[in-house]
Parts: C-alpha cells; structure tokens; sequence
C-alpha cells in the first residue's frame, strides 16, 4: 500500500500536477483500492485535518508580510540596516541577511521573504556589481530565516500534527534561527573580501543612521509587538497573526500612506490565493496521513526504526538524511504534517525533547526551499532576479553546506534550541 501511494505520488509530481493534488489522488487511491472505507471518508477527514484553530493564523501570517512589502515597511528596514551597517565590504549582503531576519520575525513566511526583501536587495546587490546568481542565491537562503525564526507558519504546523507547545517552538527558534544567520553573515564576507572584485564604484548615498531610525521606528516596533505579546502571555501566536495585519494595515495606510485602496485590494487577493494553497495542501496531506496511520503505517516505521536503531544518535542521522530527500521533492508544509505524527513519537522514544526535533525537522526541510526540483524560495528569487537557475546553483552550493554544518550543530547540541526555554524560564 505504502510502495504503490508513494509511487503514485513520486509519478503524479513528475507529471508537474501540482503538489496537493498528486497527495489528494494518492490518498483516494488508498481508499478505493486499500480499505473498504466509503468514500466520504475524502472530504471528511480532509476538513478533520483543517478544523484545528492554530491553522487560523497561517493566513494572517502571509497577509502581513505582504502588507509589510506593499506599504513601505520592509523598505524602510532596508535602508536602517544599511545605514548601520556602512559602506563596508559585504556590507549589502549582510544587509540580505539582516533584514530577512526582522521581516522573518513578523512574517513567518520564507517566500513572502523572499519577495519583499529581494525586490529591494537582489537589484541592490547586483547595481555594487554581485553576481545576479549569487545575489539571488543568497536571497532564497536567507529568507529561509523566514521558517526559522519565530513566528514561523511550518512551526505551528508541526506544533498541531505533533500535539507540541507551538509557543515553545517559537522561543525555541531563536537560538537556530540566530545560528544561521551568523553562519551566513561570515560566509558572506569571506566570499565578498577574496571572491568578488566589483572594481572601482560610485560612492552610494547612505541616509544617517538616527534619520533611519526615526522612519522606520513603526516598522521596527511590529516586531517588538507581536513577538513580545506572544512571549509576555498577552495574546496567543493565532491572536498575535490577526494583531500583525491590522498593525500592517495602520502603519502601511495611516501613518506612511504608501498603499492605497487598491493595492490594498491586491494584497488581499495575493494573500487569499496563497493561503488557500497552502490549506488545501494541508487538507490533502490530512487524508494522506489518517490512511497511513489506519494501515498502521506509522506504527510499523516507528517499530522498524527502534529495531534498527540502537541510539539516538544514529536515529537523528538516518531522520536528517531522510528528511533532506524528502524536502527536496515535496513541500516543506505537506511533509511536516504527513511525516511529523510518524517520526515525533519515535523521537521521543528515543529520549529526544519532541520540541528540539521540531527545530530539527523545520530547518532540515527548510533546506528543501533552496534545493531543486520543488525548491519554492530558489524559484521566487529566480523570478525576481531575472536568472535562471543554472546561474544560481554554482553559488547556492556552499551556501547549502552552510546550513547543513548549522544542521548538524542544531541537530547534536540540543541547548541550542533548548537554551532559550531556560532562558525565558519554560524549562
């Protein structure tokens, strides 16, 4: 059964029929071929897998980070960072990684990242002569950020299939999500000091720093707002999505007045299409899982792992290698919720705190953003730089290898998640 619905799936997405139909038709196969279910098991169990009130924010969450890249919020981010950073070597691509950071903070949302901040920066980057490929490669890793730091929508899925704290996930966030980008920020000046000569430049015009400050003061404070009322108890991270919209909206609207009505309008439509997206993608992996789990799928993996597995250490290497293919072939969202309710009860048997294998599994398929065949964020960035990905890929290798070293250091050194819930006193 597993063989043939994985087959079916693998066959269906080499088709190019997009991801939550191949799902949605693997599992009707499983019904009608597998089990004597009636079919009105498809739409039951595919709303079963929705009616879950976390998932309230995952539609909050992408309409604020678009409403942050329309109203000049993620713009005046762009120009602090600056700023502060200088006319230093690699100081714009720090810059990148910097201010997808912040937007990660609001957003939660790698691809609406990877859309606002790259708009901006990949044509920054290549105007101080970067490569378009590396300008755009770096632009798809670091709005990875946006998965990883916290608010992050791939956390609340996992913190639903895998009944765990989402808020816990969120502060366990930070420790990783700080740790990559650090990674990142010296791999780029590395790069930027011995492998990029732009030769002889016009001296940008770079505003004084409090000047910047004082114009993105309401756009620094969003994230202030939302992270320290999900932290401080105020509002829970479903209530925090719906305060950063209307937040967005005032800021976008009222006070720098740079959305009108209509492309406010447009916002909404672009935001309206990509939740849905991602909620039926959701719901299909919800049949895809309940038939798995009625064949008692899940059960034997978890029985095959512990008899094949005789420490944890080994565990979490054979997950790793596991979870890199699968992310580099199906979507990040559709994965944690199909594979999350398999592999989180094993981990813990294995003596694994289910929220530091959350971290593992997040950024481990996070990496399946930036990896072909199905990589999104490699496909966005490629959009808004105008490169094809041949052009990319040469850059993007190491930066792969990066987040796999920060991936191996995640993975073995639990405090790195953890640290932060003893920190705040959750542990």
């Amino acid at each position: 059964m597993l063989l043939t619905m994985i087959l079916l799936l693998i066959g269906l997405m080499a088709l190019s029929v997009p991801v939550a139909v191949a799902i949605g038709l693997a599992g009707l196969v499983g019904v009608a071929t597998f089990s004597n279910l009636p079919l009105i098991v498809l739409p039951q169990q595919a709303y079963i897998a929705l009616d879950k009130f976390p998932l309230a924010a995952v539609p909050f969450f992408i309409l604020a980070g678009n409403l942050m890249a329309a109203g000049g919020i993620s713009r005046r981010l762009v120009d602090l960072v600056e700023s502060a950073i200088g006319d230093t070597r690699g100081g714009l691509p720090v810059t990148c990684i910097v201010v997808c950071m912040i937007f990660a903070a609001v957003s939660g949302s790698s691809v609406a990242t990877t859309y606002a901040i790259g708009a901006i920066l990949i044509p920054a980057m290549v105007a101080q002569r970067y490569p378009v490929g590396f300008a755009s490669s770096l632009q798809a890793t670091a709005a990875e950020l946006g998965v990883i730091i916290p608010p992050s929508i791939p956390m609340i899925l996992y913190g639903v299939a895998a009944s765990a704290p989402v808020g816990d996930l969120f502060i366990a966030g930070i420790g990783p999500g700080f740790l990559i980008a650090a990674a990142l920020m010296v791999f780029v000046l590395i790069w930027s000091r011995y492998f990029h000569n732009p030769g002889k430049l016009e001296k940008k015009p770079v505003q004084p720093f409090m000047v910047s400050l004082r114009r993105s003061a309401f756009a620094l404070f969003m994230p202030v707002v939302i992270l320290g009322g999900i932290y401080g108890g105020v509002f829970t991270p479903t209530e925090a999505s719906i305060i950063a919209v209307f937040y967005a909206l005032v800021v976008s609207m009222v006070i720098y007045r740079e959305m009108s009505i209509i492309a406010m309008v447009d916002v909404f439509k672009r935001s309206a299409i990509s939740s849905a997206i991602i909620m039926f993608i959701i719901s299909m992996a919800g049949l895809f899982s309940f038939i798995l789990t009625r064949a008692g799928i899940p059960a034997a993996i978890s029985q095959w792992l512990v008899e094949n597995f005789d420490s944890a250490f080994m565990f979490l290497l054979a997950v790793n290698v596991l979870l890199f293919l699968i992310g580099m072939f199906v979507e990040t969202s559709a994965s944690i919720v199909v594979i999350a309710p398999i592999l989180a009860p094993v981990a813990i048997a294995f003596g694994i705190d289910p929220v530091h294998f959350g971290l593992i599994m997040i950024v481990n398929l996070a990496l399946g953003m930036i990896t072909p065949p199905f990589g999104v964020n490699l496909f966005a960035a490629a959009a808004v730089g105008n490169v094809s990905l041949h052009r990319m890929i040469p850059y993007l290798v190491p930066m792969v290898a990066v987040i796999i070293f920060c991936l191996a250091l995640i993975t073995y050194f639990p405090m790195i998640s953890l640290g932060s819930l003893y920190l705040f006193g959750m542990r």
